[in-house]
């Protein structure tokens, strides 16, 4: 779908007559009623069974970060132009009002009491927001200004925790700190400490005092290389952020790493930010393979000395290498089903440093949360199919990445793409309701209903597994286990069953392996879709032909 907005800023008059006209009563958007019709295709990507997605705009250029206010204004950032104000007057889910304002680019963007905040790479801005503007009709206040603007890792990623205190993340303008060859072969550390007096942490400021500098603000942290995805949790009261782990292990010493050791090694990291906390940049990096903190090549690491014990903390979650974690939001409205309310949803940007290997990412994932509001330790990806095609050499190769995301108000979940510019509204409709069918009859009714069981089956896999058990049934080595000549998959089909309903965490022996992704359970799925997905998965990767039926599911699900 492609929008054909009104205008930018020169079309002001124009778009201020449509607005009154559509918010005559209200001065704000059309109330929140029914969702919206969703696209045929979800507007391109593939979503969980029950999800739909609408495009609420296309074709905006660059996009980073966005921010849905009270009323259903979308504000979204621009790499290069500005902010663009979004609004849907007639309650379809697309934005038929547009307007654009600011300029300097950047990426972050929030809203609180009554100011839009947002970010260019060397400062933060606000403008005071009026109920019924959609474009704020004043000049922006300067918050904090000056801060360093390298050329890597400059984007300034922010989030206020529960008092209301700005906490803005610097990052490192560098790899690992590795001197004049930092990112060639033979790269060796210098001393990070006047560096890191800058860079590489968050820096706590006053929200509503204007004209500050770095150094009016409270250093917080450090030991980052760049945390640009950051969310306070009012359940533990605490700052999440997630960390780019480091490029080119084997660029920088082939005689230690392999090219698959640069694609699987170096974990994306979300840590739990506390005051004073230091994260190991530019020392360490983190291997989910070994689950363990390791010394970077520049500094002496050659692929198998450790950390000092204790000295860094391990992460939260380690994601898989490159794939490059963006804007992340806690979700707690009630439109999701009950096991996201809580839990946070991370955009993934996609890799480009994993050749010769495919590229991976591209997806917006799902973590988990407990009731203390700490990680569970797993994670699930939720949406997919960004790029497009089956594989991605190169990020130019991408149809879509994401980049953003936000909560509406509604509940409903929005997501950027950095490439054409298109926005994602996603909801959820409900899970579709299966009917029985009479019994087949005949050797050819018999055929007919198996196999649309397997077609059934074969659309839940490829929106709930595929992604991390791969299309093929292949796995990622180290992280997501092969299902091809599986022993659970070819063996009993209740302990399957289990496993999905479950998480193999509570079903399998400990022993069982060390891939270092935790599978979730798939509890919101119905008997049916369990059943199909079960039969496809024998059928296709251990080519078992007896078939399950969702009264098995059904009465494993009581047990």
């Amino acid at each position: 779908m492609k929008l054909n907005p009104l205008t930018r800023s020169a079309a002001r008059p124009r778009t201020a007559l449509v607005l009154a006209l559509a918010c005559l009563l209200s001065g704000t958007a059309p109330a929140r009623g029914a969702l919206p019709t969703p696209d045929a295709d979800n507007g391109g990507i593939e979503l969980p069974p029950g999800f739909r997605a609408v495009v609420v705009a296309d074709d905006l250029g660059r996009l980073r970060f966005l921010a849905v206010a009270g009323n259903g204004d979308v504000y979204v950032k621009t790499r290069e132009d500005g902010i663009i104000a979004l609004r849907d007057t007639n309650g379809d889910g697309r934005a038929d009002v547009k307007e654009t304002f600011g300029s300097g680019g950047g990426t972050g963007i929030a809203i609180r009491d009554g100011w839009l905040y947002h970010s260019s790479n060397s400062a933060i801005y606000r403008y005071k927001m009026t109920p019924g503007e959609l474009v704020p009709s004043g000049e922006p206040q300067t918050i904090v200004s000056g801060l360093p603007d390298g050329r890597q890792h400059n984007s300034k990623g922010f989030a206020f925790d529960d008092q209301g205190r700005l906490y803005v993340e610097v990052g490192s303008p560098s790899n690992a700190y590795g001197g004049e060859k930092d990112r060639q072969k033979g790269a060796k550390g210098e001393d990070p400490t006047e560096f890191l007096k800058r860079h590489g942490g968050f820096w706590r400021f006053d929200p509503d005092k204007p004209n500050q500098t770095q150094a009016d603000g409270f250093h917080f942290s450090t030991g980052h290389r760049h945390m640009i995805g950051v969310a306070w949790n009012p359940v533990s009261k605490a700052l999440f952020a997630t960390m780019h782990g480091r490029d080119q292990l084997s660029t920088v010493a082939p005689e230690h790493y392999s090219d698959e050791d640069n694609a699987e090694k170096p974990a994306e990291e979300m840590h739990v930010i506390r005051e004073g906390a230091s994260f190991g940049w530019p020392f360490t990096y983190y291997d989910p393979i070994r689950k363990a903190r390791m010394v970077g090549p520049e500094f002496g690491g050659d692929n198998q000395k450790k950390a000092e014990p204790g000295k860094y903390p391990d992460p939260l979650i380690a994601f898989p290498g490159h794939w490059a974690p963006m804007q992340l939001a806690f979700y707690r409205p009630e439109q999701f089903p009950a096991k996201y309310r809580g839990g946070a949803f991370l955009a993934f940007h996609g890799s480009w440093n994993r050749a010769p290997k495919p590229q991976k990412g591209y997806n917006v994932t799902f973590i988990p949360f407990d009731e203390k509001g700490m990680p569970k330790g797993t994670h699930e990806v939720f949406a997919h199919g960004f790029p497009g095609v089956a594989e991605v050499s190169a990020p130019k190769e991408a149809r879509f990445r994401p980049c953003g995301l936000a909560v509406g108000p509604d509940g409903s979940l929005y997501v950027t793409d950095s490439q054409k510019g298109r926005v994602w509204r996603i909801f959820y409709a409900g899970a579709k309701k299966t009917t029985s069918s009479p019994p087949a009859t005949g050797r050819t009714g018999a055929t007919k209903a198996a196999a649309a069981d397997l077609a059934r089956g074969a659309d839940v896999y490829q929106q709930a597994c595929s992604v991390c058990h791969m299309p093929d049934g292949s796995g990622v080595p180290g992280l997501q286990p092969g299902l091809l000549g599986s022993p659970v998959v070819a063996g009993n089909t209740s302990t399957l069953i289990r496993v999905l309903l479950h998480g193999p965490a509570k079903v399998l022996p400990t022993d069982r392996g060390d891939s270092s992704n935790t599978m979730p359970s798939f509890e919101d799925l119905t008997d049916a879709e369990l059943a199909s997905v079960v039969n496809y998965v024998r059928h296709t990767f251990a080519k078992k032909t007896a078939s399950i039926t969702p009264s098995q599911v059904a009465t494993l699900r009581k047990n």
